[in-house]
């Protein structure tokens, strides 16, 4: 039997220290925007209507590769914020769309100070040449699995 802590061993794959380190990370911005009253999935669906007009919560779901039931109840929270709106399609008065309202701007701006502090907090120990040689690779990968690469 091979011996798992060596350097064959799984704590020394890609994906475990991937997979790691955004658990680690993901928990931390979770603490930082919960203040907010917010989840990192909420501030997903912010994102993702920060980067269009708006779109309908079927089309959301399927860009965020989620059940519509989800976006659906994270839609319903932050509605409750204040953050987003919900009005009738003008094209199809069956669906409905969501907006980022000014204060869901403002949720997202202040979430984005908040990873912003977090990259630099996780990266203090790298120089300028090893943080952009990190952000470059991980846009990389982001981008090879179909994700916004930054």
């Amino acid at each position: 039997m091979s011996d798992v802590k060596g350097s064959a061993g799984l704590p020394d794959t890609l994906v475990f220290r991937l997979g790691t380190l955004g658990a680690v990370v993901g928990d931390r911005f979770a603490e930082r925007i919960e203040r907010h009253d917010l989840k990192p999935k909420h501030v997903g669906l912010l994102t993702a209507l920060g980067q269009g007009s708006f779109a309908s919560q079927q089309d959301l779901a399927g860009r965020l590769g989620v059940a519509p039931s989800l976006v659906v109840a994270l839609a319903d929270h932050l509605e409750t914020l204040g953050a987003v709106r919900r009005v009738r399609d003008p094209q199809d008065r069956r669906r409905q769309v969501l907006t980022l309202t000014d204060h869901g701007q403002e949720l997202l701006a202040a979430c984005t100070t908040e990873a912003r502090a977090l990259d630099a907090e996780l990266t203090a120990h790298l120089g300028q040449s090893e943080r952009e040689a990190l952000h470059a690779a991980l846009g990389s990968l982001a981008a090879r699995v179909g994700l916004p690469a930054g």
